[in-house]
């Protein structure tokens, strides 16, 4: 019989071994191991996962218990993942304090963007993450609408613009908070790079695991911008199944490799509807096709999102916030985008973790 104090330390020793899911770096190094006890034959452990990760904690921590067992088989190992504090770093010269930014574009109008781009934000809060979110879409800003919001952003005492907050938490910034409705953008690039810019730079975003960004429609000018100001974590484009729009997204895909910013992955939207009086499936724009264009590019493929009244209805009516945190149904198909996403940042943080070790707090 294995003596417990062994067996503890060599349990310890396995899990420190284990990759931090934000960094790569093992968890044991950042400090992230806080427990091991055993109790007859149940093995507790406590291992902190950082608010960045929260979303894919049950993976990690199923992960573990794979490992514990094979080396204490017929154990019943109960594992907690309480959050595990660590700040941002300051990104690029601008000192947007973020862990990850991720942009949310597409190669033509009419696919849905700004509506997963919010969302997206929205379930990645809601599962735990701090979130900023940020409409780049200058010309036609839609944000604003989707969640609800209005107002116009003050300047505070250190001069920096104040965010409008959805709920008072999440901070949420928009050209929409400066126009009038009615009112339309004309400005060239110069303007446009600078307005952007400054949004970045002179807002008060705070301390952010992720700053979500929905990026105008097409090839233009905002990619280059972000490129240059920022490190960009990677790109989610998203497009219909239908071939046309797919072609848009290729191009899309095409303009983001070439100002070197990463593709997360691809998000089919409305990808199939199911009519909620007989339940049957119609494939209204076609299905798969986003998948099948992924995998032939070499790119993730983030899942597919179906057509929705619940959220059409939702977005129109400034309540798309209220439905993501309230309808497990409705938002069930955008949790599994975001866990895609998380997880692909988790692999890739493995296969590369950082040489200098984090602060851990």
């Amino acid at each position: 019989m294995t003596d417990p104090n062994t067996l503890r330390d060599s349990i310890r020793e396995l899990v420190a071994q284990h990759p931090d899911p934000e960094s790569g770096r093992p968890l044991g190094s950042m400090g992230q191991l806080q427990d091991v006890q055993i109790d007859g034959d149940t093995i507790r452990l406590r291992v902190a996962i950082t608010s960045h990760n929260q979303i894919i904690a049950d993976e990690v921590a199923d992960a573990i218990r794979d490992k514990v067992l094979a080396a204490a088989p017929g154990k019943t190992i109960e594992i907690e993942t309480p959050v595990h504090a660590r700040p941002p770093a300051r990104l690029g010269q601008i000192g947007l304090r973020a862990k990850s930014v991720i942009l949310v574009g597409s190669g033509k109008g009419g696919v849905g963007k700004s509506t997963v781009a919010a969302s997206l934000a929205l379930t990645l809060q809601r599962l735990g993450a701090k979130v900023g979110l940020m409409d780049a879409d200058v010309y036609g800003p839609s944000v604003p609408h989707l969640l609800g919001l209005q107002g116009r952003p003050s300047i505070s005492e250190a001069k920096k613009i104040e965010p409008i907050r959805l709920n008072g938490e999440m901070p949420v910034m928009s050209m929409g908070f400066l126009l009038e409705p009615d009112q339309a953008v004309i400005w060239r690039g110069p303007m446009l790079h600078g307005s952007i810019t400054q949004f970045l730079k002179d807002t008060d975003w705070g301390e952010l695991d992720y700053l979500v960004i929905d990026m105008p429609p097409g090839t233009g000018d905002v990619a280059l911008t972000l490129s240059q100001n920022v490190p960009v974590t990677g790109a989610v484009v998203v497009c219909t199944p239908q071939e046309v729009a797919l072609l848009d997204a290729v191009k899309a895909i095409s303009m983001f490799k070439k100002v070197n910013i990463p593709v997360a992955g691809m998000v089919e939207n409305m990808s199939g509807f199911q009519c909620p009086d007989c339940g049957k499936n119609y494939d209204i724009f076609g299905r798969g096709g986003a998948r099948n264009k992924a995998e032939e590019l070499g790119v993730p493929y983030l899942g597919g999102l179906p057509i929705d009244i619940v959220l059409r209805e939702a977005g129109d009516a400034g309540e798309l916030a209220k439905v993501i945190y309230e309808d497990a149904r409705a938002r069930a198909p955008f949790e599994q985008v975001a866990r895609a996403l998380v997880r692909n940042l988790a692999a890739k943080a493995a296969a590369a973790p950082p040489k200098a070790a984090l602060p851990t707090l």
